[in-house]
This record gives C-alpha cells, sequence and structure tokens, in this order.
C-alpha cells in the first residue's frame, strides 16, 4: 500500500489488485505443493524408524508405516535387496523423490496453463 502526498490534493490510496485467476493458481500451487512435500515426509519418516529400528508394534510407527503405504505409489518393492533397512531406503526414497518432481511438474502446468502471458521475457543488449 502507497499513499502519495501532493500538497494540493488529498492524500490517495494505490492498491494493487490481484486478479482472480492469478490467486487461483497460487492456492492450487501451493496445495499441491504442501501435499507432496507432505507425503515425502511420511516417507522419510518411514525410513527413519526403519533404520532407528522402531517399536512395530507401536502406534506411530503403524500409523507412518500405514500412510507409507498409502502413498508408495506400487513401488513398496521394486528394489528386494537382502536387508530391511536398505530395501525401505530404495522404495521409498526413491517414493519421496518422485513426490517432490511431482509436484514441481504439476505446479509448473498449473502455472503455464492457469496463467496468463509469456513467462520469460528476454532483452537484447547491445555489446559495448
Amino acid at each position: 500500500m502507497t499513499y502519495i502526498n501532493d500538497p494540493r490534493e488529498p492524500p490517495e490510496e494505490i492498491v494493487e489488485q490481484t486478479p482472480a485467476r492469478i490467486r487461483v493458481v497460487r492456492i492450487v500451487n501451493a496445495l499441491v505443493h504442501a501435499v507432496c512435500w507432505i507425503f515425502a515426509l511420511v516417507l522419510i519418516v518411514h525410513i527413519l524408524l526403519v533404520f532407528g529400528e522402531a517399536n512395530p508394534g507401536n502406534g506411530f510407527a503403524q500409523l507412518i508405516d500405514q500412510w507409507s503405504r498409502a502413498v508408495s505409489l506400487g513401488l513398496r518393492n521394486l528394489f528386494t535387496p537382502e536387508g530391511l533397512k536398505l530395501r525401505t531406503l530404495f522404495n521409498d526414497g526413491l517414493t519421496a523423490l518422485l513426490w517432490l518432481i511431482i509436484g514441481g511438474v504439476v505446479t509448473d502446468l498449473v502455472s503455464r496453463i492457469g496463467l496468463p502471458g509469456p513467462k520469460r521475457v528476454w532483452y537484447r543488449r547491445p555489446l559495448s
């Protein structure tokens, strides 16, 4: 908010209004970004619990295990090394990385489709 003071005129308030379309795109992108990060964090917490050898009978460990199964994108048994820790690291680590990539791609697509005008402006300067 900027006020322009001119002694001859009363103060005037200048307000920049963001078009509704831009606000919607920002809200959708924020939601997609938050959901993908939450899914990735659940998978990372699951990896940490497995590496820390958490009690599988604990309610929190069971909750995280169930959530990590739900967001695993079907990659739960993609890699099958001998140890549980290595298997969890590879499978859940890859899935967490994929959630972050999916979030970035979806937010980029929403921005490209939803926002008007060119994204980049190139300027040509003379060499001096």
